[in-house]
């Protein structure tokens, strides 16, 4: 599963030809969950609420980026990497 950003210790992945809606998955010291891209809302699993809030606004500050990874996705094309929270 490609990574497409690293920050703060938080991994976030998108899976190839994954099912709708739009998501990623997130990865924090043991804790998982897929996070839907409209809303950056834990959709299944757990986050810590301070991570779960960075990574929202993360989401809805590339949002477009995910949503266009998400249609390379689809189409088992190369995903782009996408700038942290932290600016790295």
């Amino acid at each position: 599963m490609p990574i497409l950003s690293v920050f703060f210790g938080i991994t976030i992945r998108m899976w190839f030809d994954d099912h709708p809606p739009p998501h990623i998955h997130v990865e924090y010291q043991g804790f998982e969950a897929l996070v839907e891209v409209a809303s950056g809302n834990v959709r299944e699993g757990e986050l810590p609420r301070k991570v779960a809030n960075i990574v929202r606004e993360w989401c809805m500050t590339h949002q477009t980026e995910l949503l266009e990874n998400w249609a390379r996705a689809k189409a088992f094309a190369p995903l782009d990497r996408i700038q942290g929270a932290d600016r790295d």
